[in-house]
């Protein structure tokens, strides 16, 4: 089982005022309705418009519905850049109830960052969303119903994902010959080796319910890119249910995927993944 280490500095989040304070446990009883993780790295231009935009929606629900309560973790993976001073600004415009910035000591990859803000998190429902504000935010209640529908949740456990599947004919026709060939070969090394149900197992829009975040997440090793997989890998070894949802989505310019050397480090991981389960290097709780 992998083990989470948390750096001392780690361990508290600095509060709207300036002073430190303790973060909670994905082990304590939820105090909030939903919790959204935000993963950034390098991400001081782009972050503030998804921000922008998810806090609009969150703040309209609130004051629709007051029993509607959520946080927003910005998790920056050890930027070297302003990333955690933009944050910042949100967090002493709304208050470090609402919104919290997370800063990592060193970079440990999008599946690292995400897991430490869903380890850090109060929500009964936990939503990973990225940085670049690629996925509109109001789509979180398409991936609400997905996860609604799949009720009764065993042992409370359960899944949705957006999907950009249906918009894949669109994204080819605008994409080289080589990232065509590059998405196909990882998609079938997927399907083949770890994940058979989900099309789009990449989408970083993900609702799950608390129950669901702990025991992945515990058991999670991958902390790159092919998190995504894994993570999908044992919720379907322990029958969580999973829906696939879609959801709007654009690309946004700046993406941190090199192309030929972050699909080589996917294609790696996956074998991992499959090998280290099957040999029981890797075990499930």
């Amino acid at each position: 089982m992998p083990t989470l280490h948390r750096h001392e500095d780690e361990k508290f989040f600095v509060n709207a005022e300036g002073r430190k304070e303790s973060v909670p446990s994905i082990h304590d009883p939820p105090t909030r309705e939903l919790s959204v993780v935000v993963p950034s790295y390098n991400e001081e231009d782009r972050l503030p418009l998804m921000m922008d935009e998810a806090l609009d929606y969150l703040e309209k629900r609130q004051k629709r519905d007051p029993s509607f309560t959520y946080e927003v973790i910005v998790v920056d993976d050890g930027s070297k850049d302003q990333t955690t001073k933009v944050a910042m600004k949100y967090c002493k415009k709304y208050g470090s109830d609402k919104v919290r910035v997370l800063s990592l000591v060193k970079n440990r990859g999008k599946g690292g960052a995400v897991r430490m803000g869903v380890f850090s998190s109060r929500g009964k429902k936990i939503l990973m969303a990225d940085a670049d504000g690629a996925t509109k935010f109001a789509d979180i209640e398409k991936v609400e119903e997905g996860l609604k529908n799949l009720q009764p949740w065993p042992n409370q456990m359960a899944i949705s994902c957006g999907s950009r599947a249906h918009l894949e004919k669109d994204s080819i026709a605008k994409r080289s010959y080589f990232r065509t060939l590059l998405m196909y070969g990882f998609h079938f090394l997927v399907w083949f080796l770890c994940v058979k149900e989900i099309r789009d197992t990449q989408c970083g829009f993900k609702l799950l319910t608390r129950e669901a975040a702990s025991r992945t997440f515990s058991t999670l090793h991958i902390e790159r890119w092919a998190f995504d997989v894994e993570l999908l890998y044992i919720a379907q070894r322990l029958r969580i249910p999973i829906a696939e949802v879609a959801v709007n989505w654009t690309e946004i310019e700046g993406s941190k995927l090199v192309p030929f050397w972050s699909w080589l480090q996917m294609g790696r991981d996956l074998l991992f993944i499959r090998l280290r389960y099957m040999t029981g290097a890797w075990q499930l709780e």
